[in-house]
């Protein structure tokens, strides 16, 4: 639980100001966290979550109306945002960067208005598939790491994420480094996987089970030429493990 104490100016002993926050606090009920559990079978040689059905084909016909359909003014300018964490506080987005097209009745000036104001597309989030075949190359944790989730009563399977900061970049720019980092994921190299980039921050954030967190470090640390030490932060914890 995170708790924001306001103070007047003339206030600045932490001691004082650490007494009445627990004083404040004492009458709050504490609530143990309960052991996370998977909800699916911890086999890691199978995938636990396999669509019955095939995805659905697209027809020439239907493609070609798609494009007419995204091609069109009214559709550029009238497309709704699908952002699921433009509201969260925990991905921060960058919303000077988002750039948006006012409707004008005049069509001839939309049309010269859409044509200088194209920017090139950067995504922003990267999914990783399963890989069998890299059961055999992961090694167990080590041995620091399985006391501190003894302490904290953490599940391998709970999600952690890597913070790769402008302090390991190793000469390199932000954009390099996601560019490598989307190439590996395409590949099927970093398992349970799923990354994100924030520009506003200079940082990129990798979430994994923590079963594959050291070996998702170190294989970034290889492929990605990167120095200084990576943090593995998880959510209600905080930083738990460094590398």
């Amino acid at each position: 639980m995170d708790v924001v104490l306001h103070y007047r100016t003339w206030q600045r002993d932490p001691a004082e100001l650490q007494k009445i926050a627990e004083e404040t606090l004492r009458g709050f009920p504490l609530r143990k966290l309960p052991n996370f559990i998977p909800w699916f079978p911890n086999d890691l040689g199978k995938c636990p979550l396999k669509p019955k059905r095939k995805p659905p084909v697209l027809s020439i016909h239907e493609v070609e109306e798609l494009k007419q359909h995204h091609t069109t003014p009214e559709a550029a300018c009238g497309s709704p945002c699908y952002d699921c964490t433009e509201k969260l506080q925990e991905f921060h987005p960058d919303t000077k960067a988002r750039w948006c097209l006012e409707a004008k009745t005049d069509t001839n000036s939309l049309g010269k208005q859409l044509a200088t104001s194209k920017q090139p597309f950067r995504r922003s989030w990267s999914v990783s598939v399963p890989n069998p075949k890299l059961k055999y190359k992961i090694l167990p944790l080590s041995r620091e790491l399985q006391i501190t989730l003894q302490k904290l009563k953490l599940h391998v399977f709970y999600r952690a994420q890597w913070i790769i900061e402008p302090s390991t970049f190793n000469n390199q720019t932000l954009e390099e480094i996601w560019v490598k980092l989307n190439n590996m994921i395409k590949h099927k190299e970093l398992p349970s996987c799923n990354a994100t980039i924030q520009r506003c921050k200079g940082q990129i954030l990798i979430f994994c089970d923590i079963l594959y967190c050291e070996y998702v470090a170190n294989n970034l640390r290889e492929k990605l030429n990167l120095g200084g030490k990576m943090n593995l932060f998880v959510h209600k914890y905080g930083i738990i493990h460094s590398l």
